[in-house]
């Protein structure tokens, strides 16, 4: 039995390596690296006396942002590369079913999309300010939802650049409306409760849990449906 759990989790690592090797090819590891431009560009500011952050600030405005970014790059290749690059049909002679494969692509991505917010955690709390663990869990949160909507774009809209304008424009909208989650909106993936003022903490709570809860479901929902999509085989082949 503890053979069998080990040859599953040796599986499991060649996928992920695989996959991310096709998507990123040998410069994966320069996924997390590129994240360390934001908290250089916030040292500045701090240096300068410019800026103070607060406990409240990490979330979102010194890890989630960047992340995001990150996200959307990587979603963006997961079905909507296959498709530009006409390696499409290959997906559909892995045994058990494509499904397999996009599931395994989008969790490949999600790897260097945790090692780039891991690092931005460690440099934030050793140069910027403290904060709670759950900031960072808020980070990772709005990080693998628009993952997981960029790769349910480029799978609906057949391109990496059309669907990473798309899924900038989502994201344009609910900075705007919750200000990067400057807002204490609790439908928002960037909800950040540390923000929240003037209710209880039993309120915030409840809220925050409301919100961790609607997307995770949200999420699985967005990955069933670019997975339906992909179903689809005779009519995204005849695009690609």
């Amino acid at each position: 039995m503890i053979r069998n759990v080990t040859e599953r989790l040796t599986d499991t690592a060649m996928l992920l390596r695989l996959s991310l090797r096709v998507q990123l090819g040998r410069w994966a590891w320069l996924v997390p690296v590129l994240a360390l431009l934001w908290p250089s560009y916030h040292a500045v500011l701090l240096v300068a006396g410019w800026r103070h952050f607060e406990a409240a600030d990490v979330q979102n405005e010194l890890i989630g942002i960047p992340l995001v970014v990150l996200a959307i790059g990587l979603g963006v290749r997961v079905v909507a590369a296959e498709i530009e690059q006409r390696t499409l049909e290959v997906a559909y002679t892995v045994p058990g079913g494509a499904r397999r494969v996009w599931i395994a692509k989008l969790a490949a991505a999600a790897v260097p999309l945790l090692g780039a917010g891991l690092l931005l955690a460690a440099i934030t709390a050793a140069f910027f300010t403290t904060y709670p663990l759950s900031a960072l869990y808020g980070a990772l949160q709005g990080a693998v939802f628009y993952l997981v909507l960029a790769a349910g774009l480029g799978a609906l809209l057949r391109n990496e650049i059309t669907a990473a304008l798309a899924a900038s424009v989502v994201l344009g909208l609910n900075g705007f409306l919750t200000g990067f989650g400057n807002l204490p909106s609790r439908w928002s993936p960037l909800f950040n409760p540390l923000v929240v003022k003037g209710q209880s903490e039993l309120e915030v709570l409840a809220w925050t849990v409301q919100n961790h809860i609607g997307f995770g479901l949200l999420i699985v929902a967005l990955v069933r449906l670019t997975c339906a999509r992909t179903e689809r085989r005779e009519q995204l082949l005849n695009m690609s």
